[in-house]
């Protein structure tokens, strides 16, 4: 039996945290083993990315992508919990945010096609099985941020949030045909949507 890797994606103060732990919690009620990850990861590449987010550092958005896809290789491919080997034994992966958000985040600062390339001609970096989309207004997005973070990341600004959804929406467009992707409104009560996105989880070959 193989495992899933199940995607989210959403511009900040969407709700990805709150639903992949409500998902990895009805996986796991369904006897199915779930592994929880994020990107950027916790490799050496994945922390200078977290710093360049951060603001700690500064890179330029060309450097930002590349770094993400090294990353995103190491992701896919790492022989301890990359995800090849624990789909491969039948694990479950969900994953907070993957190409998706370069395509929206990089793809908005720099070449949207040389990021798109880049990543989807990657023979290491695979498809993944679903991806969920919890579509968010960047007003909406912006008042969640603003009552529950103490910080905020380079591009946690209204202006910026409305750039990166409409890219979000672009890659989304472009992708629709190869990858298996749902747009779910995450405006909604958690319950509500929680439950949608077990409907379409259910779903999948397990």
């Amino acid at each position: 039996m193989k495992g899933n890797l199940i995607v989210f994606e959403g511009i900040d103060g969407a709700g990805k945290t709150t639903q992949i732990e409500l998902l990895a919690k009805h996986l796991t009620e369904k006897g199915r083993r779930v592994y929880r990850t994020t990107e950027p990861t916790e490799s050496v590449t994945g922390g200078l990315l977290r710093d360049a987010l951060g603001g700690v550092s500064r890179r330029s958005p060309c450097e930002m992508a590349a770094l993400f896809v090294l990353d995103r290789i190491f992701h896919n491919v790492n022989p301890v919990n990359g995800f090849n080997k624990m789909t491969a034994d039948g694990v479950d992966v969900i994953c907070d945010r993957y190409y998706y958000s370069s395509l929206a985040y990089q793809g908005s600062e720099t070449d949207f096609e040389w990021v798109k390339r880049m990543n989807l001609d990657c023979p290491e970096i695979r498809s993944p099985d679903l991806c969920i989309f919890l579509d968010l207004t960047p007003q909406q997005s912006m008042e969640r941020i603003l009552k529950n973070r103490v910080t905020q990341d380079i591009y946690e600004t209204e202006e910026k949030l409305e750039q990166v959804r409409n890219k979000f929406l672009t890659a989304i467009d472009a992708l629709r045909e190869r990858d298996h992707i749902r747009i779910v409104n995450a405006a909604r009560p958690i319950e509500e949507i929680h439950r949608e996105i077990c409907e379409i989880v259910d779903a999948l070959e397990m």
